[in-house]
């Protein structure tokens, strides 16, 4: 079948778009935006289309639009590479993904507008979202291999790589999960001192939920911070015949050590807006990269 030049560019408008709503309910989150339209969906105040706009009404009504439309595109995307790269192992199994878990994102969104949510159950709102992002990454880089563009087919890692690939991946989504409730039990700045709850007091226990919630986020970050770190120094010694992975590696760890650092922004700063996002922001990168190790390893050759 001849390769459709056009999937790759409606394929990198779907990556963005889905980057662009992940975005968007972080900063519904972080605004507390999320009733700005009342308890009305898909309607918002009770209208298709507000007449009367504030900050929060913006906010939110422009993130449900956003993600209509990216809806539609994730759709189109799943279809379209479906029937032109059925033929790849991994596309139809991506396709599905990436409808599924937008859907659900959205389902847990609308549920929270019309009846409420628990915090426990919000958290798994962005990590939805993350999902889907993920695989609609990952088709974006299966669409560009087709015509040589990326070359992800002849791989060849050692089992420790292999399991300490899979390990982080899935324990990202700890650390993505626990950053999530920090922001929907509000304990962003429960502890305003970092890196401890109180810096005077190294050694005293949290004292609360939202403390506990506040620093087991911090300790999951330290630890997929020092794991990466860990692969990485692994990757650079036994890897340097394999760009993908001795450069991959690499990127992964500066990407979690700006997440790392633009977490300790987040609260020295109170919270600053511009700073949260870009801690969302590197977290997703992250994941993608993440997910897209788990993919080379999917493919392994040597075992």
């Amino acid at each position: 079948m001849r390769y459709n030049k056009y999937l790759k560019w409606f394929a990198v408008a779907s990556t963005i778009g889905m980057l662009l709503i992940l975005l968007g309910g972080a900063l519904v989150t972080k605004t507390d935006s999320g009733m700005g339209c009342g308890r009305h969906w898909p309607g918002c105040n009770g209208q298709l289309i507000p007449d009367e706009i504030t900050t929060e009404v913006l906010i939110e009504f422009s993130h449900r639009l956003v993600t209509g439309a990216v809806g539609i595109f994730i759709v189109v995307l799943a279809v379209w590479s479906w029937k032109a790269l059925g033929h790849i192992r991994e596309t139809k199994f991506l396709s599905v993904m990436a409808v599924f878990f937008l859907v659900l994102q959205a389902l847990i969104g609308a549920a929270q507008v019309l009846w409420g949510q628990g915090d426990f159950i919000l958290a798994l709102h962005f990590g939805m979202s993350l999902i889907s992002f993920a695989s609609v990454f990952l088709l974006t880089l299966l669409i560009f291999e087709v015509d040589q563009k990326f070359d992800a087919e002849r791989v060849q890692i050692d089992k420790r790589l292999t399991w300490h690939t899979i390990g982080v991946s899935i324990y990202s989504y700890v650390v993505v999960y626990s950053g999530a409730l920090v922001r929907h039990t509000d304990s962003g700045l429960i502890c305003r001192d970092w890196p401890f709850c109180r810096n005077d007091e190294i050694f005293t226990l949290p004292t609360n939920l939202y403390e506990w919630v506040q620093m087991g986020h911090r300790t999951a970050a330290a630890l997929i911070f020092l794991w990466i770190g860990y692969i990485m120094i692994y990757a650079i010694r036994r890897y340097k015949k394999q760009r993908v992975f001795y450069w991959g590696w690499i990127t992964a760890f500066i990407l979690v050590t700006l997440q790392v650092i633009s977490g300790m922004l987040v609260v020295l700063t109170r919270l600053n807006l511009y700073v949260s996002l870009l801690h969302s922001l590197f977290i997703t990168l992250l994941f993608g990269l993440l997910t897209y190790f788990v993919l080379l390893v999917s493919r392994n050759r040597k075992g």
